[in-house]
C-alpha cells in the first residue's frame, strides 16, 4: 500500500478521499451503535455532511469518461444527495423506517458498492491498495470486513433488551 498515486492525483479526487474514508468508518459504528440517542444524531450529521462533499466531489473527477465526461457513477452522487435530503426529512417526520432504508441504502450503495468499484485494476485506489507493502493492504481490507461484520451483524435486535 502506498498513499502516491494518491497524493498525486487531481485535487477533486483527494478531497473525495478525505471526505469517503471517514464516512466509510463513522457510518459502520453509526450502524451498529444504538440509534435516536444525541450521539447518534451529531454524528449522523457529520456523516451526512460527509456524504454530501462525497457526492459532490465526485461531478469534479472525470477518470471514466463515457456521456460528456460523466460515467453512471454520478448517478450514484445523485441518488446520495437525493436521499440525504430525504434521510433528513424522514427523521424530521420521526419516519424511522424510510430512514433507516434510506440511510442503509447509502451506506452500502454509496460506500460499500462504490467502494469497491473503486478496487478495479486501473483506478487511483486499486495503486494505493495493491502496490507497495502487502501487509498493508492485508490490514486495511481487514479492518473494513471488521467494519461491514460489525454494522451488520452487531445491530440491535428488535425487543432485545440491552
Amino acid at each position: 500500500m502506498t498513499l502516491e498515486p494518491l497524493l498525486n492525483a487531481p485535487p477533486a479526487i483527494q478531497i473525495h478521499v478525505a471526505a469517503v474514508v471517514p464516512a466509510a468508518i463513522l457510518g459502520a459504528y453509526l450502524l451498529a451503535r444504538p440509534k435516536g440517542t444525541r450521539l447518534h444524531r451529531l454524528l449522523g450529521k457529520i456523516w451526512m455532511a460527509l456524504m454530501v462533499v462525497t457526492a459532490l466531489s465526485s461531478f469534479f473527477i472525470h477518470e471514466i469518461n463515457l456521456v460528456y465526461g460523466f460515467s453512471p457513477i454520478h448517478l450514484l452522487s445523485v441518488f446520495v444527495l437525493a436521499g440525504s435530503w430525504r434521510a433528513i426529512l424522514a427523521a424530521r417526520r420521526h419516519d424511522i423506517r424510510t430512514h433507516r432504508r434510506i440511510v442503509s441504502g447509502m451506506y452500502f450503495g454509496g460506500i460499500v458498492v462504490a467502494g469497491l468499484a473503486t478496487l478495479l485494476p486501473g483506478r487511483i485506489m486499486h495503486a494505493v491498495t495493491f502496490s507497495g507493502n502487502s501487509w498493508l493492504t492485508l490490514v486495511l481490507f481487514g479492518l473494513i470486513a471488521a467494519a461491514i461484520v460489525a454494522a451488520v451483524g452487531f445491530r440491535p435486535r428488535r425487543g432485545r433488551v440491552a
